[in-house]
């Protein structure tokens, strides 16, 4: 963002975000070469819009497809999974960890089909990884073990939330400054769909039996318990709400949803475009507008998950998600398998025969299609 100093890292919560808009003019160009190829307006659909997308946020109407996109997995654990909000203990999330090192979790395996990536940090894992091996990259910027339960208390401190905002701005800083040129969030944590419902709701007014869904695939009685920790977190916050979209991350969602919060406003300020994953890639990026208007439009939604929340914070920001695929795994899964699309969808409008030209073969082509 030339003239303008860069807040610095952590200072999130002190310094007013002004962020760039994407180049409108590029985008203009590209959706005028678009209509121009050899194919009727319009006819690629969504695909069209994702290239004109892709053109404004890299500032050149005839931008090549992503060639360097990184992923980025948050995990934390959440004091709410005591509830009974999760088919899953918790002490899942630290072996899940372990798996995304090894290269075993459904998103290594996606992110290397797809050549991506794939960093994992540790946010808020319950674990202090006593006698595990592993890259100090995983660990170095944790900042609390777990976050506290939001029913009952708020989930981070506000040192907490500070250090989750330095360590997400740090992270979109080393990627953007190391030459990738496409992020990608996603999660792991055991409970997290509940802060990441909880947030969402207290951003946009809705109610819990709005925005709760069944998250790892709990029965009845789960779905009731989950429902009423969001519903008692949002009571907590009173008839005002949260104030601003980090007092409600701070308030009821997570210290990894911080992370990812401030890394998506940090890539957007870089001007660096972000593929979303699931709900709580939506509940992030909802933050993130909400404390830096303009964020979303750095933004795409790679599909929709089938956690209600989702629907509700991809409406809010305007995003049309490229997959419905009932996904609802997290990892960033839903954002990886959405990439060659995004990646597809450049290609051919970028490298198609120009209608001009076809039309140039066959002096005597006329009339419609």
């Amino acid at each position: 963002m030339s003239g303008t100093r860069p807040p610095a890292a952590g200072s999130l919560l002190d310094v007013p975000v002004t962020l760039p808009a994407p180049d409108a003019p590029a985008a203009r160009s590209a959706r005028e070469r678009i209509d121009g190829r050899a194919k009727p307006p319009g006819s690629l659909g969504v695909a069209e819009d994702l290239a004109v997308w892709w053109a404004g946020v890299r500032g050149t109407p005839d931008p090549p497809p992503p060639a360097r996109p990184a992923l980025v997995v948050l995990a934390g654990d959440h004091g709410v999974a005591a509830r009974g909000v999760s088919a899953y203990p918790s002490e899942i999330t630290a072996a899940m960890v372990r798996a995304f090192v090894s290269g075993g979790a459904a998103a290594s395996v996606l992110a290397r089909a797809a050549d991506v990536e794939l960093r994992v940090v540790d946010v808020a894992v319950d674990t202090d990884w006593a006698g595990v091996e592993l890259p100090a990259a995983v660990t170095a910027g944790k900042v609390r073990r777990g976050s506290r339960p939001l029913d009952t208390e708020d989930a981070i401190t506000a040192d907490d939330l500070r250090a989750a905002l330095a360590l997400g701005s740090r992270l979109a800083d080393a990627l953007v400054d190391s030459g990738h040129d496409l992020l990608l969030t996603g999660d792991m944590g055991i409970g997290n769909t509940t802060p990441a419902a909880a947030v969402v709701a207290a951003l946009t007014g809705a109610a819990a039996e709005r925005v709760v869904g069944r998250g790892t695939g709990v029965d009845d009685a789960g779905l009731a318990r989950k429902q009423r920790a969001v519903a008692a977190g949002l009571a907590r916050l009173g008839p005002d709400g949260p104030g601003t979209g980090w007092e409600a991350v701070r308030r009821v969602g997570s210290a990894d949803l911080a992370a990812m919060a401030a890394l998506s406003v940090r890539a957007a300020w870089r001007r660096t475009p972000v593929l979303l994953d699931g709900v709580v890639s939506g509940a992030a990026a909802l933050v993130a507008e909400s404390v830096a208007p303009g964020a979303a439009a750095w933004f795409v939604a790679g599909h929709r998950s089938t956690e209600p929340a989702h629907g509700v914070a991809l409406a809010r920001l305007g995003l049309r998600p490229v997959l419905d695929l009932d996904l609802r795994l997290g990892e960033g899964t839903g954002a990886l398998l959405a990439l060659p699309v995004l990646r597809s969808a450049v290609l051919v409008t970028r490298e198609m025969a120009a209608l001009a030209d076809v039309a140039a073969l066959e002096p005597d082509l006329g009339g419609g299609r």
